[in-house]
């Protein structure tokens, strides 16, 4: 099987909103639905995992019915930080008895225009090699800074590429990863491919998008809501 792993626990406190930005109302759709939308189209795409932020769960349930998401399987309350949230679905995963082959494909749920394409190289990238990390190539200087104030060098972004999700492993492969973190004292990687290179792993990419954005700031917002609208009126695939 193919299993899309949405986290969906991030409180949104960059945006400075009441509501949590994956549950932000885009044209008529909250955009959390946008990115399910995505996967539930997706004919490899057999079952969908939401790891959510406590208190939304009800929330995510009627918007699920509303919007006729019927991959979606299981929602699971989200955890203190990113990779304990990922952690939580992994596991709930494990509860319901999925195979350790199936491919689990981890995703962002505010990266609501991750496209077909994308999550097809990502699943066939993953049954090749056994993992896959959608990225897309650095196009712009990368400076190191102390302080975030001054620099004195810089990074040779011919060497750098930009990670997004979704990021795909074997089920088996993240149960590992994530107990072997937890046993290391590795407890807050920013996503799943850094722990997993924490922890000495070699990753393959998949191919990414400029456009599957990832909506942190309210200017971000603004770039989803002008890329709906070019997608609408038929000039972008």
């Amino acid at each position: 099987m193919n299993i899309a792993l949405i986290i969906a626990g991030g409180s949104g406190q960059r945006m400075n909103q009441d509501i949590p930005k994956q549950f932000l109302n885009i044209e008529n759709r909250p955009v959390i639905i946008y990115t399910l939308e995505a996967f539930q189209r997706h004919p490899s795409i057999d079952a969908i995992e939401v790891v959510c932020l406590s208190g939304w769960e009800e929330i995510l349930k009627a918007y699920a019915k509303q919007f006729n998401i019927t991959k979606l399987m299981g929602i699971v309350k989200g955890g203190d930080n990113g990779q304990s949230s990922i952690r939580n679905g992994v596991l709930a995963l494990k509860e319901k008895g999925m195979d350790e082959n199936d491919i689990v494909l981890v995703h962002d749920a505010i990266r609501p225009m991750v496209s077909e394409e994308v999550i097809s190289d990502c699943i066939r990238q993953c049954s090749l090699f056994g993992s896959a990390v959608s990225a897309v190539p650095c196009n712009t200087a990368m400076l190191t800074t102390e302080d975030r104030k001054i620099t004195s060098s810089y990074y040779d972004r011919d060497k750098l590429m930009n990670s997004q999700t979704p990021q795909a492993f074997s089920l088996g492969k993240l149960l590992w990863a994530h107990e072997e973190a937890l046993r290391r004292g590795i407890t807050n990687a920013v996503a799943s491919c850094t722990m997993l290179l924490e922890l000495g792993e070699t990753l393959h990419f998949s191919a990414g998008s400029e456009k599957n954005i990832k909506l942190t700031t309210t200017a971000d917002v603004d770039i989803f809501r002008a890329l709906l609208a070019v997608k609408q009126i038929g000039w972008m695939k």
